[in-house]
């Protein structure tokens, strides 16, 4: 799997944790950004995805959504091939 993965969490969010837990599983490497005390990025997470939770998780730079998103896209079989998808540029 090569595909860019980033992952906006927060110390606190058993949501986060779940969504890592996921990709760990699966032998993801992923970028974390601890957004918890960053009032910018959380304003920023806002503004690119009109969502004010997290985890926020990006493949490729495309917001996919939080954990019941990558939940759902992976118990949809979709999930394994975003990952392996090969980032843009």
């Amino acid at each position: 799997m090569s595909a860019r993965v980033e992952v906006y969490f927060t110390t606190y969010c058993g949501y986060c944790r779940r969504a890592m837990r996921l990709l760990d599983s699966k032998g993801v490497a992923y970028e974390r950004f601890d957004v918890t005390s960053n009032p910018p990025k959380r304003t920023w997470l806002r503004e690119v995805t009109g969502r004010r939770t997290v985890p926020q998780i990006f493949i490729n730079g495309r917001s996919v959504g939080g954990s019941d998103e990558i939940h759902a896209l992976d118990a949809a079989g979709r999930l394994d091939d975003m990952l392996a998808e090969e980032p843009v540029g």
